[in-house]
């Protein structure tokens, strides 16, 4: 299975990085627009669907930001923005950096501490007391100055199988370089719908798993009857944290790997590694 999915993504990076005509070119999907939060929505804990409380997600200077200059406690209010829409093959890639000082009570954990969470649990799926929906996250980690990895891998209400074994552990660290300050970094995930999914670091790879399933712990104020422990997670949504420090995004982007894998199609890529024919359209090629 590990060779079967390595050749896999060894066919990935080829299409995807070593194509020069059209049908080979990236076409990436810019979701954050540089200019207001439309095609998103936000869940706060304690509050209703898109009740932005206090204006902790917001855009600055071009950049998606998170803030908490209007927050005395914060009184472990996570927070989500969701991109709306259903994922299931793609790589989604953010620009993100830590600034500022964490909000007032925030956990020590927490501490320049933020995440990309995909195959998630829709935003209106969420309890209104639920402090995290279940999913796959990529935490997102400054540094301290000593070693402290980002593009981490943390399963609130889920669980992965690593190298043939079934993972329980909350947490499990990369193996990325640590980055401190306040420089941007780029991560980056590929996700293959329930059989691959890896974490990168500029462009470094960090982390891999398969088989993304819930069950576990690590989630409150949930509907029990969404959590079916071992149902394996091939599709979901994609949203980004606020955990009590303020984190700026100048870039959320996003590479669709499920597509018209028709070649005599005018929408064909090559690089897509999952078929959806019902999306070809036929006609003269401009």
């Amino acid at each position: 299975m590990k060779l079967q999915l390595t050749i896999l993504f060894s066919m990935v990076c080829l299409m995807v990085f070593g194509q020069k005509n059209d049908a080979g070119k990236q076409e990436w999907k810019q979701l954050f627009n540089g200019k207001n939060l439309d095609g998103w929505d936000i869940k706060i804990r304690g509050y209703d669907l898109n009740d932005n409380y206090n204006n902790t997600f917001r855009v600055e200077d071009g950049k998606m930001v998170v803030r908490y200059d209007q927050y005395d406690d914060f009184a472990q209010k996570y927070g989500h923005i969701f991109y709306k829409g259903d994922f299931s093959y793609y790589r989604i890639a953010v620009e993100y950096r830590f600034v500022g000082e964490q909000a007032p009570k925030g956990e020590g954990w927490a501490w320049r501490n933020s995440g990309i969470m995909v195959h998630g649990q829709p935003a209106a799926t969420m309890g209104k007391n639920q402090d995290f929906p279940a999913s796959i996250e990529v935490q997102l980690l400054g540094g301290n100055e000593k070693t402290r990895t980002t593009c981490n891998l943390c399963t609130p209400g889920t669980n992965v199988v690593i190298d043939g074994k079934l993972v329980t552990q909350h947490c499990i660290n990369s193996k990325s370089k640590t980055y401190n300050g306040d420089q941007w970094v780029r991560a980056e995930v590929l996700v293959l719908g329930d059989s691959l999914i890896q974490h990168f670091a500029n462009g470094e790879m960090v982390l891999e798993y398969n088989k993304p399933q819930l069950g576990g712990g690590n989630v409150s104020g949930h509907d029990p009857s969404l959590m079916i422990a071992g149902k394996l997670l091939d599709h979901g949504s994609i949203s980004l944290q606020s955990e009590s420090h303020p984190v700026e995004f100048r870039k959320v982007e996003i590479l669709d790997l499920k597509g018209c894998m028709d070649p005599k199609a005018t929408n064909y890529k090559s690089y897509y590694v999952k078929a959806d024919n019902s999306l070809c359209t036929y006609g003269k090629k401009k």
